[in-house]
Protein backbone atom coordinates (compact mmCIF):
# COMPACT_ATOMS: atom_id res chain seq x y z
CA UNK A 1 0.00 0.00 0.00
CA UNK A 2 1.47 3.59 -1.04
CA UNK A 3 1.81 6.23 1.56
CA UNK A 4 -0.63 8.11 -1.23
CA UNK A 5 -3.56 5.95 -0.25
CA UNK A 6 -2.52 5.87 3.14
CA UNK A 7 -2.97 9.73 3.14
CA UNK A 8 -6.17 9.65 0.80
CA UNK A 9 -7.92 7.08 3.16
CA UNK A 10 -6.86 8.77 6.24
CA UNK A 11 -8.38 12.33 4.77
CA UNK A 12 -11.45 10.53 4.16
CA UNK A 13 -11.67 9.00 7.42
CA UNK A 14 -11.18 12.59 9.01
CA UNK A 15 -13.66 13.79 6.82
CA UNK A 16 -16.44 11.13 7.97
CA UNK A 17 -15.72 12.02 11.56
CA UNK A 18 -15.86 15.73 11.39
CA UNK A 19 -19.38 15.38 9.54
CA UNK A 20 -20.41 12.62 11.82
CA UNK A 21 -19.46 14.72 14.94
CA UNK A 22 -20.89 17.90 14.03
CA UNK A 23 -24.37 15.89 13.12
CA UNK A 24 -23.93 14.55 16.83
CA UNK A 25 -23.06 17.38 18.40
CA UNK A 26 -25.63 19.72 16.90
CA UNK A 27 -28.78 16.86 17.18
CA UNK A 28 -27.55 16.68 20.74
CA UNK A 29 -27.94 20.68 21.23
CA UNK A 30 -31.11 20.39 19.44
CA UNK A 31 -32.67 17.63 22.16
CA UNK A 32 -31.66 19.30 25.03
CA UNK A 33 -32.27 23.18 23.39
CA UNK A 34 -35.91 22.53 21.33
CA UNK A 35 -38.37 23.87 22.99
CA UNK A 36 -41.10 21.39 20.91
CA UNK A 37 -40.86 17.57 22.13
CA UNK A 38 -41.94 16.67 18.38
CA UNK A 39 -38.58 18.46 17.71
CA UNK A 40 -36.13 17.25 20.01
CA UNK A 41 -37.14 13.31 19.34
CA UNK A 42 -36.83 14.18 15.42
CA UNK A 43 -32.97 15.78 16.78
CA UNK A 44 -32.24 12.44 18.60
CA UNK A 45 -32.36 10.56 15.30
CA UNK A 46 -29.90 13.08 14.29
CA UNK A 47 -27.75 12.06 16.92
CA UNK A 48 -28.53 8.10 16.50
CA UNK A 49 -27.68 8.42 12.79
CA UNK A 50 -24.55 10.36 13.38
CA UNK A 51 -23.14 7.06 16.28
CA UNK A 52 -24.38 4.69 13.21
CA UNK A 53 -21.85 6.70 10.91
CA UNK A 54 -18.95 6.42 13.76
CA UNK A 55 -19.90 2.83 14.12
CA UNK A 56 -19.88 1.97 10.21
CA UNK A 57 -16.49 4.05 10.18
CA UNK A 58 -14.96 1.65 12.61
CA UNK A 59 -16.64 -1.30 10.39
CA UNK A 60 -18.62 -2.22 13.70
CA UNK A 61 -21.82 -3.03 10.81
CA UNK A 62 -24.05 -5.16 13.38
CA UNK A 63 -24.01 -2.22 16.04
CA UNK A 64 -24.52 0.37 13.26
CA UNK A 65 -27.48 -1.73 12.04
CA UNK A 66 -28.80 -2.34 15.68
CA UNK A 67 -28.25 1.79 16.51
CA UNK A 68 -30.58 2.49 13.46
CA UNK A 69 -32.84 -0.16 13.66
CA UNK A 70 -33.72 0.07 17.21
CA UNK A 71 -32.52 3.13 19.17
CA UNK A 72 -33.33 5.92 15.56
CA UNK A 73 -36.23 3.54 14.45
CA UNK A 74 -38.35 1.72 17.67
CA UNK A 75 -37.17 3.54 20.43
CA UNK A 76 -37.77 6.93 18.81
CA UNK A 77 -41.22 5.93 17.39
CA UNK A 78 -42.01 5.03 20.59
CA UNK A 79 -41.08 8.27 22.32
CA UNK A 80 -43.02 10.11 19.51
CA UNK A 81 -46.07 7.86 20.24
CA UNK A 82 -45.68 8.63 23.93
CA UNK A 83 -45.30 12.35 23.34
CA UNK A 84 -48.77 12.40 20.99
CA UNK A 85 -50.66 9.86 23.17
CA UNK A 86 -49.98 11.65 26.32
CA UNK A 87 -50.43 15.12 24.93
CA UNK A 88 -46.66 16.31 26.63
CA UNK A 89 -46.62 18.47 23.51
CA UNK A 90 -48.35 21.57 25.59
CA UNK A 91 -47.09 23.96 27.74
CA UNK A 92 -46.39 23.81 31.16
CA UNK A 93 -46.06 26.11 33.93
CA UNK A 94 -42.72 25.52 34.96
CA UNK A 95 -42.65 28.11 38.07
CA UNK A 96 -45.54 25.82 39.95
CA UNK A 97 -43.82 22.86 41.96
CA UNK A 98 -46.35 19.80 42.84
CA UNK A 99 -43.96 18.33 45.10
CA UNK A 100 -42.16 20.69 47.44
CA UNK A 101 -38.54 20.59 47.60
CA UNK A 102 -38.42 18.36 44.52
CA UNK A 103 -35.36 20.40 42.71
CA UNK A 104 -33.04 20.66 45.94
CA UNK A 105 -33.73 16.66 45.76
CA UNK A 106 -32.89 16.10 42.43
CA UNK A 107 -30.00 18.35 42.23
CA UNK A 108 -28.28 16.63 45.27
CA UNK A 109 -29.47 13.02 43.55
CA UNK A 110 -27.70 14.73 40.36
CA UNK A 111 -24.47 15.25 41.99
CA UNK A 112 -24.90 11.90 43.60
CA UNK A 113 -24.85 10.31 40.21
CA UNK A 114 -22.25 12.12 39.34
CA UNK A 115 -19.99 11.22 42.09
CA UNK A 116 -20.45 8.02 41.65
CA UNK A 117 -19.71 7.99 37.86
CA UNK A 118 -16.14 9.37 38.73
CA UNK A 119 -15.78 6.90 41.24
CA UNK A 120 -16.38 4.11 39.20
CA UNK A 121 -15.34 5.58 35.86
CA UNK A 122 -11.76 4.91 37.91
CA UNK A 123 -11.86 1.70 38.70
CA UNK A 124 -10.42 -1.53 37.59
CA UNK A 125 -13.27 -3.56 35.40
CA UNK A 126 -11.47 -6.58 33.52
CA UNK A 127 -12.49 -9.44 35.92
CA UNK A 128 -10.68 -12.50 33.55
CA UNK A 129 -13.49 -14.58 33.87
CA UNK A 130 -14.37 -16.40 31.01
CA UNK A 131 -17.17 -15.72 28.16
CA UNK A 132 -20.53 -16.96 29.27
CA UNK A 133 -22.10 -16.79 25.84
CA UNK A 134 -18.68 -18.20 23.76
CA UNK A 135 -15.41 -17.05 22.29
CA UNK A 136 -15.73 -13.17 20.45
CA UNK A 137 -12.92 -14.13 18.29
CA UNK A 138 -12.43 -17.29 15.69
CA UNK A 139 -14.75 -19.01 12.77
CA UNK A 140 -17.92 -17.34 12.18
CA UNK A 141 -17.26 -13.76 14.29
CA UNK A 142 -19.44 -12.15 16.56
CA UNK A 143 -23.23 -12.01 14.88
CA UNK A 144 -23.04 -15.67 14.83
CA UNK A 145 -21.80 -15.96 18.55
CA UNK A 146 -24.06 -13.51 19.53
CA UNK A 147 -27.19 -14.94 17.47
CA UNK A 148 -26.39 -18.19 19.45
CA UNK A 149 -25.96 -17.07 22.98
CA UNK A 150 -29.25 -14.72 22.71
CA UNK A 151 -31.79 -17.03 20.70
CA UNK A 152 -30.65 -20.00 22.81
CA UNK A 153 -28.85 -19.59 26.17
CA UNK A 154 -30.99 -16.44 26.59
CA UNK A 155 -34.14 -17.04 24.61
CA UNK A 156 -36.90 -16.58 27.34
CA UNK A 157 -35.45 -13.54 29.08
CA UNK A 158 -35.24 -11.96 25.40
CA UNK A 159 -39.51 -13.05 25.11
CA UNK A 160 -39.67 -12.05 28.60
CA UNK A 161 -38.64 -8.62 27.73
CA UNK A 162 -40.53 -8.31 24.91
CA UNK A 163 -43.77 -9.21 26.56
CA UNK A 164 -43.43 -6.50 29.25
CA UNK A 165 -42.62 -3.95 26.57
CA UNK A 166 -45.98 -4.93 24.76
CA UNK A 167 -47.65 -4.74 28.46
CA UNK A 168 -46.17 -1.41 29.18
CA UNK A 169 -47.55 -0.15 25.59
CA UNK A 170 -51.03 -1.75 26.41
CA UNK A 171 -50.86 0.12 29.34
CA UNK A 172 -49.65 3.29 28.55
CA UNK A 173 -52.58 2.83 25.75
CA UNK A 174 -55.28 2.33 28.34
CA UNK A 175 -53.96 4.59 30.83
CA UNK A 176 -54.19 7.66 27.91
CA UNK A 177 -58.02 6.53 27.10
CA UNK A 178 -58.94 6.71 30.79
CA UNK A 179 -57.73 10.33 31.47
CA UNK A 180 -59.64 11.11 27.74
CA UNK A 181 -62.72 9.83 29.53
CA UNK A 182 -62.69 11.36 33.17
Amino acid sequence: MTASLLLAATKVDLAVFVVSAIAILAGALGVVLSRHPVHSALMLVMTLFGVAVLFLAQEAHLLAAVQVIVYAGAIVVLFLFVIMLLGVDQAENLAYEPLRGQRPVAVILGLLALAQLVFLGGAQWATGAQAVAGVAEGPGGNVPTLARALFTRYLFAFELTSLLLVIAVIGAVLLAKRRETS
